[in-house]
């Protein structure tokens, strides 16, 4: 449990909800309720073993942080709790719940026991895999989706090592459960397009034949695109879009658009995940902010240009 200031707001609520979800309980010395649901919550917090951070607010002596808060939720009076997570105000509620409530409230938002070990490993699973030691970072994605087959992004990182490691039969296999999520998760389509490729591809006929075909016939699309999956299943990215941009540039509906579809796949794998709120700087003296600050990011050139490569010939 932590007690919340103008001055810590930042790092310790805002900030520290980007790792675990962080349950904001804004009370008053003066108020009864208040002193029922505090030690409830506390309780709590030590239940549900650090999935996730009790924060609290004395109203009287943070005004500025209740007022705010207050306004946002439409909430006049205490105790009232709001859910911080990812850096933003998410959910709360008024009053001194029932246990059983506050439990299904925290449900909602809090990970699973599974899930909470699952994304230590998957942290741990980035850390390994800087510092290169790509075996040990693949047994801890792969124990991390054991513990928690439904948690998509540990699922999407293994399955992007082992691709990245040639491993594509066990891809495969890692792939399956998801399958049928490529309409909604853009990261899900573009590793089964990946995968695909680096199914494909042994089977290719060999670059030069390729070059040759495409040589005798600039729409011989079939080669240029069996090329263009050579390409993308060795990570030549660039040069696989090179290629399928010819396709696109001369047949946009090319079996049912499917290079412009491979395309941009490449270009979901080559864009890094959205950097989380900047935990160093600030903010200016007497101000608040309620939902963290992205850190500015410089625009990959190289994606920046075929993006551009691509609208150009699209539109």
């Amino acid at each position: 449990m932590i007690d919340i200031t103008l001055q810590n707001f930042e790092p310790d609520l805002i900030h520290a909800s980007m790792k675990a979800p962080v349950l904001l309980d804004i009370w008053a010395p003066w108020c009864g309720p208040c002193k029922t649901l505090g030690p409830l919550l506390e309780r709590l917090e030590t239940a549900y073993a650090g999935r996730f951070t009790l924060a609290k607010l004395n109203s009287d002596e943070q005004p500025e942080i209740a007022g705010q808060l207050s306004q946002a939720f439409g909430v006049r009076s205490i105790p009232f709790c709001v859910m911080f997570d990812k850096g933003a105000p998410v959910d709360g509620f008024v009053g001194a719940q029932p246990e059983a409530q506050i439990r299904a409230f925290l449900d909602r938002h809090v990970p699973t026991l599974a899930e909470a070990e699952a994304e230590a490993e998957v942290e741990e699973a980035e850390e390994l895999e800087a510092a290169g030691d790509t075996d040990a970072a693949l047994a801890k994605l792969q124990q991390a989706v054991a513990m928690a087959p439904g948690n998509d992004t540990a699922r999407c990182d293994y399955l992007k090592l082992l691709l990245e490691l040639g491993r594509v039969p066990q891809a495969r296999m890692a792939y399956e459960p998801i399958a049928n999520k490529t309409a909604l998760d853009a990261r899900i389509a573009a590793l089964g397009h990946w995968l695909a490729a680096c199914e494909q591809a042994p089977q290719a006929r060999d670059p030069q034949s390729l070059a040759a075909a495409i040589a005798a016939d600039r729409r011989d699309f079939a080669a240029r695109f069996e090329l263009a999956q050579r390409h993308f299943a060795a990570s030549r990215f660039t040069e696989a879009m090179d290629e399928l941009l010819e396709i696109v540039m001369r047949d946009k509906e090319w079996n049912e658009q499917l290079a412009r579809k491979t395309y941009v796949a490449i270009l979901e794998l080559m864009t890094k995940p959205a950097p989380k709120a900047a935990a160093a700087a600030e903010p200016a003296k007497g101000t608040l902010e309620v939902a963290g600050r992205a850190t500015p990011t410089t625009a990959d050139p190289v994606i920046e240009q075929y993006r551009r490569k691509l609208s150009m010939a699209l539109f």
